[in-house]
């Protein structure tokens, strides 16, 4: 991952924070915030959905810019439930990292059983 892409993740990280104590009326995560947890996962599923189709689209038409604007919304509403937890997107790539050198079936087998 290039420097850059570290930096916007990490920028966004700040500004979530910033807004989680701000006035509902003054921004949209603001608001979210305001709103609670399940707002914020409502959210997350919706722009899950939108993804899913867009890349539905993407396979049949080869069009690409959908998909990455909805991959982008869903990354976004994924930040702000991580905010909202008190996490953000150094834990999840420190658990990414953590991963690699890890067979897949090897570090699924390992996960404690829900």
């Amino acid at each position: 991952m290039s420097e850059t892409t570290q930096d916007v993740l990490g920028e966004l990280a700040k500004v979530l924070e910033a807004r989680k104590g701000a006035s509902p009326d003054s921004s949209y995560v603001a608001s979210l915030h305001h709103k609670g947890l399940n707002k914020i996962l409502e959210k997350v599923g919706e722009e899950c959905t939108e993804m899913l189709l867009a890349a539905k689209d993407a396979q049949q038409t080869g069009e690409k810019d959908e998909l990455v604007y909805e991959t982008a919304d869903l990354w976004f509403h994924s930040l702000v439930a991580l905010s909202h937890l008190g996490l953000g997107p150094d834990d999840v790539l420190q658990e990414l990292a953590r991963r690699f050198d890890l067979s897949g079936l090897d570090e699924k087998a390992a996960r404690k059983p829900q």
